[in-house]
Formats: C-alpha cells, sequence, structure tokens
C-alpha cells in the first residue's frame, strides 16, 4: 500500500484478490471492469496494483505453493494499532493467522472470524484515493456472507470498537436483513446471514464479499461469462440495487452492481 493519510478505524481500506495464476486473474478483470495495472509490493510473492482511471482500486497477488488451489477476496480494515486490535480477535476465540508483521510503512495481520471468514487489519495509511463505493468499476461496499449477523456484529463491533465509537460518525443498524455499517453516512459494510448454512454449494463459505460498481449490470454479467466466470446468481433487484454474483475463472466470488445503487 502507498501511504498517505490514516482512515477510521475499523473501515474498510483496501481490497486484495490472491489468485493461483496472476496474469489470468489481470486478464479477467482488465477485460471486465476495465482495469490497467502498475507494479506492486506485498513481500509474499508476484503482486500488482489495479487501476481504475489512473486511481488504486484493488490489489491482485499470485498465491504460493501452498495456496495454490485457492482464489478470494480478501477485506482490509484500518486498526489505529494492529497490536490491539489482533489482541481483541485472539481474546474472544478467533484466529489470527499471520502478523502483525512490518509492511511498507505500516503494519498488517491476517485473522479469520469465529465463522472462519478471512480479513486483513492494516495499521498505516491509507492507499491514496481507495475509498468504497466512490467509483465505477471499484469497490462499492462490502458485504459479510456469515451464519449470524448479529453475532458476527457484536464481534467486529469489539475488535474494532465501533461501539465505542464517535455516533456521529459510525452508524450501525439492521437493514433489510442485514447489520449495516455506515461511516460518514456512506454505507461500507454489511453483515448478513443466514445464507451461508443453507447454500448447497459447498464451495461457499463464510466471507467478505466485494461488490463493484458497474454501470450496466446484465452486460457486466455476459461479458464475465463470455471469458470463462460463472454466474452464480444472475442479475435481479436487491436491496441495494440491481445485483449478480459472479465466480470468477479461478474460483473467487464477487458481486457486480449498478451504478446508481
Amino acid at each position: 500500500m502507498t501511504e498517505t493519510a490514516r482512515v477510521p478505524q475499523g473501515a474498510p481500506c483496501w481490497v486484495t484478490l490472491l489468485a493461483p495464476h496472476l496474469e489470468a486473474a489481470r486478464h479477467f478483470y482488465g477485460e471486465l471492469l476495465g482495469w490497467h495495472y502498475r507494479p506492486g509490493s506485498q513481500g509474499l510473492g508476484p503482486y500488482e496494483v489495479a487501476l481504475s482511471e489512473g486511481v488504486p482500486v484493488a490489489g491482485l497477488g499470485e498465491a504460493r505453493d501452498s495456496l495454490r488451489a485457492f482464489a478470494a477476496w480478501t477485506a482490509y480494515f484500518a486498526a489505529d494499532s494492529v497490536d490491539v486490535v489482533a489482541g481483541r480477535v485472539r481474546e474472544r476465540g478467533a484466529t489470527v493467522a499471520v502478523g502483525p508483521v512490518r509492511f511498507g510503512a505500516g503494519r498488517v495481520a491476517w485473522a479469520a472470524d469465529p465463522a472462519g471468514a478471512v480479513f486483513g487489519i492494516w495499521e498505516g495509511a491509507a492507499t491514496p484515493g481507495w475509498r468504497v463505493g466512490g467509483r465505477v468499476n471499484g469497490p462499492a461496499w462490502l458485504e459479510l456472507m456469515t451464519r449470524d449477523a448479529f453475532a458476527a456484529a457484536l464481534f467486529y463491533g469489539e475488535v474494532f470498537g465501533w461501539d465505542l465509537a464517535d455516533p456521529d460518525r459510525y452508524d450501525i443498524r439492521y437493514e433489510h436483513d442485514r447489520v449495516i455499517l455506515r461511516i460518514d453516512k456512506e454505507t461500507v459494510a454489511g453483515l448478513s446471514g443466514g445464507a451461508v448454512e443453507d447454500a448447497p454449494d459447498p464451495r461457499i463459505r463464510p466471507h467478505w464479499h466485494v461488490h463493484f460498481r458497474v454501470e450496466d449490470v446484465e452486460a457486466s454479467a455476459a461479458k464475465a461469462a463470455s471469458l470463462g466466470a460463472e454466474v452464480v446468481s444472475p442479475p435481479a433487484e436487491s436491496p441495494t440495487g440491481r445485483l449478480a454474483v459472479i465466480r470468477d475463472p479461478q474460483g473467487a466470488l464477487f458481486s457486480i452492481e449498478s451504478a446508481g445503487a
């Protein structure tokens, strides 16, 4: 990550794709979302930063040999202290898999919540220009797909201190069958329960799901299919706008939704 200014504690601050084959991922998302790339560095293997109209929107990394079978998007959340947040994760029976470790001018840890959803904890400044919701062909918002949204909201609220945060800045409420987090009046994340447990597809496990904003959901879903992706849920209306769920050719799940959402 390139450092400029810090973002609020507990706010989404970056997303990355870890895929078995970086070149295939570059091609797919470049064709689908019009991304261009520049070299990046994460210290864990080949890595590139995806750009939309010159602004960084995501990171793409190539999995090492032990993870070659997996492809997944990971969401990162800002922490005033990665050590404090990692400690809270452990105190609540969840797992800190890696870190905290030094990463450029910041520090990072990778964790899994009690249901197994993986997320990153980032202490440091944010990538310049990056934010959820602000750009077509960039992340629109993040959604935790889990078994119990209320238990998850308690976990993340306690870990990141949402319950102690400035009430004029943070707003957590239940809407449209999910727990919604708003920061500075912008919807940045949702926590949805039940669907994962009932999912007939065994590949779907609790995870942080990235929604990307596009101009035309139907056209983008058709384009994704033509590029070898699976349209898991075809375009349909949702509380956040018209939406489709896609599994990319290497198996990573994400959603596309209308720019007007």
